[in-house]
């Protein structure tokens, strides 16, 4: 990444731009709005003056005050989309500060894509209320945010991590394309159930003026009122003729209305989602990318003939020129000369019969930007992190100076670890509070992480690749009538049952077995990390059970003692949350205890 660009300084110089030029243009807006009052004034004093003297300077006067308020008209909303554009960036921007300042728990959770059961969902605070998700997703589409969700829970393979880091990496480098993305997301989002709508209406087929013969009476029907029109004009017939003829005309193409209302009534509520999509897909494709990844996603919307942000343009064009019909004054003559309802219904059938195949790639590709996306604002937004090196041996654990992402950095506390090799237990003791949970954590979190492309909370960083497993919080479930000590039980046998199928998984363990009594809870706890070495697993164990550290005499090249300690200055305690080798010599909970008020002799 380039790190002369600072994220606080942009996003503050940004802020004060975007802020700026937004009441630029609300001052715009007001006096607009006093030139459209005068359009409408100025007409009329002028045409009060001409009549009845110069009813030419009157005429005069109404067309040019209707050609000048049109023109204002058409000013006003280019400059209100242009002030929506702002105020969404405004609103950005304000996020992106509030983000660096860790705070950001209003933004979406993502609770809804919490798994009933996963290898380490809920361990590691993946989704809801201070979650990994709501702290780094930026996606605005429904297909965006799930597959972020998805990125959280199943790991990439490995050249796809590679793709995905070098994507990320030239995108973090792109702020401001990166926020123009997110502001088109953030107009009207992308909705699953607007592209099912889409994928449904796709899958329909055209029922309805397939045959040619529509197609020539589209050419050659304008010229039966046109016509009649003239005769008008030229006097050969009555003005009442022509408004009776126009009225058998009306009459005629009303015949037709029902199918075109249905089909409206399907298509009209995806225009919003479609100018969204459109300029998201627009915004893609003129950028051009040097990392593989981004130039698939381009190939991905260019399949076709024409681009993709071409004919959604296209598109977009025929349901704002079939929403005429809800005008009740201007469809019926639009009808009655140019067969209106039916053009734009014929356009619309074509445009589905041109594009039904590639549409679902529009959707996906926007998805993957998005999370690409969201993933190069981690990594812009915390210059210090780094790329983690995927290790082809198995297994490889290097980190230095290793953080949780969620604690902010003046209060992070960071650890170097290192692991190397099959059959390694990492076991770690320690007092209560000490940080041995914050630590696996720590390990988890940039897991996940690393195994999605993403940068991590390090200033080193390499890793094999592997799944992470954990058992770490266990809860009862009453509905389910399961005790803690089951639901861990049912937890660890899904662990032991990967572990003996020997696949690459990387295992945390926190306080196992904590709902039995403590010799069962010895006896078990030294059996699993015998059966972990015997199977050739790795895991990271956490334990107030200091005498599973004997282990390491009997496994010296298995198991490794750590520890966090507690300093005692009477009944205070300090902590460092620095781990260390060797095994916890200082525990604290009896003076915790008497803070309670326990008395213990």
């Amino acid at each position: 990444m380039n790190k002369s660009i600072q994220p606080l300084a942009w996003y503050q110089a940004q802020l004060q731009e975007a802020e700026a030029h937004l009441q630029q243009l609300l001052q715009k807006r007001k006096r607009l709005g006093w030139v459209r009052l005068a359009c409408l004034l100025i007409p009329a004093l002028l045409c009060y003056l001409f009549l009845p003297q110069q009813p030419l300077g009157a005429v005069i006067s109404i067309v040019a005050g209707i050609a000048v308020f049109l023109t204002i008209v058409y000013m006003d909303m280019d400059n209100d989309t242009l002030i929506s554009f702002l105020q969404r960036r405004v609103h950005i921007l304000h996020t992106e500060l509030n983000a660096l300042s860790n705070r950001y728990t209003d933004r979406e959770t993502g609770a809804t894509h919490q798994p009933a059961v996963h290898a380490y969902s809920n361990d590691m605070d993946l989704f809801g209320p201070s979650s990994l998700y709501q702290y780094i997703n930026r996606c605005e589409s429904e297909q965006g945010k799930a597959l972020f969700a998805q990125r959280l829970l199943n790991p990439l393979g490995p050249d796809q991590i590679i793709s995905t880091q070098q994507a990320v990496t030239e995108l973090s480098q792109q702020p401001a394309w990166r926020q123009t993305l997110q502001n088109y997301g953030q107009s009207a989002a992308i909705t699953v159930h607007t592209e099912n709508r889409v994928n449904q209406w796709l899958a329909t087929p055209n029922k309805h003026f397939t045959h040619a013969i529509w197609r020539m009476l589209l050419w050659l029907y304008p010229v039966i009122p046109l016509t009649f029109t003239a005769l008008c004009i030229a006097e050969i017939i009555t003005a009442s003729q022509l408004v009776s003829i126009l009225f058998l005309l009306i009459i005629i193409t009303s015949a037709w209305l029902k199918p075109i209302s249905v089909i409206h009534a399907y298509v009209s509520r995806i225009n919003p989602e479609i100018d969204a999509l459109q300029q998201q897909i627009n915004h893609i494709e003129k950028q051009a990318w040097q990392a593989p990844a981004l130039q698939e996603i381009q190939q991905l919307i260019q399949s076709s003939e024409r681009k993709a942000a071409a004919e959604l343009l296209q598109l977009k064009n025929i349901l704002n020129r079939l929403d005429f019909r809800l005008n009740i004054m201007v469809i019926p003559l639009l009808n009655a000369f140019l067969l209106w309802d039916i053009r734009q219904t014929i356009a619309l059938q074509q445009w589905k019969q041109r594009n039904k195949q590639v549409v679902a790639s529009w959707y996906k590709a926007i998805a993957q930007t998005e999370v690409y996306s969201t993933l190069a604002t981690l990594h812009f937004n915390q210059p210090e992190w780094v790329m983690p090196q995927l290790s082809q041996q198995h297994f490889t654990f290097q980190a230095d100076e290793l953080g949780h992402p969620l604690i902010p950095a003046d209060k992070r506390v960071n650890n170097s670890c290192h692991v190397n090799g099959t059959g390694q237990i990492m076991l770690i003791t320690g007092s209560n509070m000490a940080g041995k949970s914050t630590f696996l954590r720590s390990m988890g979190v940039n897991t996940i992480l690393a195994m999605m492309g993403a940068p991590v909370c390090a200033k080193r960083f390499v890793m094999s690749h592997v799944h992470l497993v954990t058992s770490m919080r266990i809860a009862d479930n009453l509905a389910e009538n399961t005790s803690t000590f089951y639901a861990e039980l049912k937890k660890l046998k899904e662990i032991i049952e990967r572990v003996n199928q020997h696949e690459q998984v990387f295992v945390l363990l926190d306080e196992i077995l904590r709902g039995t009594n403590s010799l069962d809870r010895h006896t078990g706890s030294k059996a699993l990390i015998q059966q972990m070495i015997k199977e050739e697993a790795i895991a990271v164990v956490a334990t107030h059970d200091v005498e599973l550290a004997a282990l390491e005499q009997p496994y010296p090249q298995a198991v490794h003692n750590y520890h966090f300690d507690v300093q005692v200055a009477g009944e205070e305690l300090y902590f460092d949350y620095k781990l260390k080798r060797g095994v916890c010599q200082s525990m604290n909970a009896s003076i915790l205890m008497k803070k309670i008020g326990i008395n213990i002799t």
